[in-house]
């Protein structure tokens, strides 16, 4: 059954990054112009510290001791045009307020075009010195954090964590307080191509 599930999340993925890169096809086609098939190799990420569908380790959790770090995060293929990466990270199961939107657990933007991935334990700061900028994050107790926030499900069912990169053809005019929706709004029509790391964790 959790082959089945993890396979359901990789189509609605690929479902969604399709429809995504599609809205660059379209204004050929518009055009009468046929589009043009790319023999690019698809952009992939990778993260070593654990294998796509599988459990992810406690050091990346909520439960790691003394705090959990943020994983080392490669890719390669990236298309041509490349100026920034957007990351995400969010939880699939809950829906506060039953709306549409998930948990979200990190966001980094401006990731620069020429990187090549991300380093294990990416510290909380509002930019860093590369100039890529972390989502602000509320907090249960204490204030906000620019930071990871690894996963953190309770105890029962496994929840599915889903890291999602996507290359863009610009950088993002944001501000330091921009949420995950002004994030995905600004990348609108700006995707080059799109990559996906699937992980379930429970306490």
């Amino acid at each position: 059954m959790k082959r089945v599930g993890l396979l359901m999340i990789k189509l609605r993925c690929l479902a969604i990054s399709t429809a995504i890169l599609a809205v660059s096809i379209c204004p050929a086609q518009q055009n009468g112009k046929p589009p043009v098939a790319s023999t690019a190799p698809p952009m992939v990420m990778t993260i070593p510290g654990f294998a796509d569908g599988s459990k992810v380790p406690e050091k990346y959790s909520c439960i790691a001791s003394p705090a959990a770090v943020s994983p080392e995060i490669r890719w390669s293929n990236v298309p041509a045009g490349t100026l920034s990466f957007v990351l995400v990270l969010h939880d699939l199961e809950p829906h506060p307020a039953k709306g549409i939107m998930d948990n979200t657990h990190w966001v980094l933007w401006n990731i620069p075009g020429d990187s090549v991935g991300l380093a294990e334990g990416i510290p909380a700061a509002v930019t860093l010195p590369n100039g890529t900028h972390q989502l602000k994050r509320p907090r249960a107790n204490g204030p906000s954090a620019y930071s990871y926030y690894g996963p953190c499900a309770p105890p029962g069912p496994d929840h599915h964590y889903v890291w999602e990169l996507y290359a863009l053809d610009t950088m993002l005019n944001l501000p330091d307080d921009a949420t995950r929706a002004d994030v995905i709004k600004a990348t609108d029509g700006h995707i080059l191509a799109a990559s996906s790391w699937i992980g379930y964790f429970h306490r």
